[in-house]
């Protein structure tokens, strides 16, 4: 595998302890800690998170079993408060239909009892994904796992109980499955449709990289596994999908404040034009043919794909804080092969900051600028690490693995 084999050409990692170490022994306690005291508050008041993530997905459930419309405004509503939410009218489950399975569980418990195994349920994907990763990315030292395991957006995941650990689940079975096994690499990728729109740019080189390398075993599974989780869909709610589309045209999801750099880019040039939030997702997928055509003949999904997701999470037309979930991977990349220590203690201040930064906003436009910067950060971070490694004529990974 590519992303191993860079690693064992790696040198063994420094034995010192200094100023990176304890800034990452320092952010990710921080971060933990944090994400551990917001659980216990959680707890304290019945294990009802005010958060609206878990409560429609709980109130989505209900529905379904019942076997009534999980788009229905007045009753949704309701069943959202008796789960916590503390908002105005109604929330929904924004993923599409063929998502509906992965929630009917949560139709036959009450939201007391569901909270908390779906709580765990995510902190579980996470340290499954992070222990995934370390053999694709050759990751070795504390340091790393701790990183892996503290990332911030992963934790708020945690928190909300959101579904985007089960997205980040999927693009790490896909990095460590495509080689080996492709049709089950392929059928991984049915996790990343949850949110198909983090991965514009991601899914058109991963489409045109299946034709040219002619890996359609991949094709194959994603397909046999959207085939089948439509089927599942329509058994649960033979009206799904036109319910979804029904709710989807009068939602006015479109027309919200959504940190990311479309919407930036909509408020700007002209509020009520909302094509404008597809720009940077068009631009990125044109920079991504690009990037791929030059290394089509060597890509890798670990070296090459790790940017590619970045800027795919950057140029998203919807992306919140726990999205950028899917930066992790990449993230953990850098981190295991950059040779700048200052790079790592600069790792630790962004984690530091993406946890505390959100929490100190007045009013809707703080709100949306307190959260704006953090994806580009990360390709910032990526990019900056990377160039480091590249620039110094004796690379040596800072945490690679060494030799037995």
């Amino acid at each position: 595998m590519g992303g191993m084999a860079a690693a064992a050409q790696v040198p063994g990692k420094t034995d010192r302890s200094d100023f990176a170490d304890l800034m990452i022994g320092v952010a990710c306690g921080f971060v933990l800690i944090v994400t551990t005291l917001l659980l216990a508050v959680l707890a304290q008041k019945g294990g009802l998170p005010s958060s609206c993530d878990f409560a429609s997905y709980w109130a989505t459930g209900q529905q379904l079993a019942h076997h009534a419309n999980p788009y229905d405004a007045s009753v949704m509503g309701d069943l959202e408060r008796t789960a916590g939410y503390t908002g105005q009218g109604s929330y929904y489950m924004r993923n599409p239909p063929w998502v509906l399975p992965l929630v009917l569980p949560l139709g036959y418990v009450s939201a007391r009892i569901a909270v908390l195994p779906w709580s765990l349920l995510m902190l579980g994907l996470l340290f499954l994904s992070v222990q995934l990763l370390q053999p694709v990315l050759g990751l070795s030292g504390w340091q790393l796992r701790l990183l892996g395991c503290a990332f911030p957006p992963a934790l708020q995941c945690v928190v909300v109980g959101q579904t985007s650990l089960f997205v980040l689940l999927g693009l790490v079975l896909f990095l460590r499955l495509h080689r080996t096994r492709p049709l089950l690499a392929g059928a991984a990728l049915w996790l990343c449709t949850l949110k198909p729109h983090l991965f514009l740019p991601f899914g058109v080189i991963l489409l045109v990289w299946i034709i040219f390398t002619r890996r359609y075993r991949i094709l194959l599974g994603a397909a046999i596994a959207a085939v089948v989780s439509c089927l599942a869909a329509l058994w649960i709610d033979p009206a799904g999908f036109s319910q979804y589309w029904r709710w989807a045209h009068d939602s006015g999801i479109s027309a919200q404040p959504v940190p990311c750099l479309g919407v930036l880019l909509r408020r700007l040039i002209d509020p009520g034009a909302q094509w404008l939030v597809f720009v940077p997702a068009i631009l990125a997928c044109a920079w991504a043919l690009a990037y791929f055509w030059p290394r089509r003949a060597s890509w890798d999904w670990i070296e090459h794909g790790s940017l590619l997701m970045l800027v795919s999470i950057v140029a998203a037309p919807y992306c919140f804080l726990f999205d950028q979930s899917l930066a992790l991977p990449a993230v953990l990349y850098a981190a295991s092969r950059t040779s700048s220590r200052r790079m790592l203690a600069a790792l630790a201040v962004l984690y530091l900051l993406v946890e505390i930064v959100p929490w100190f906003h007045f009013g809707p436009t703080a709100f949306f600028y307190s959260w704006l910067w953090q994806a580009p950060a990360w390709l910032a971070w990526y990019v900056l690490a990377r160039r480091s490694t590249q620039q110094d004529a004796s690379p040596v990974a800072a945490y690679a693995p060494t030799a037995a």
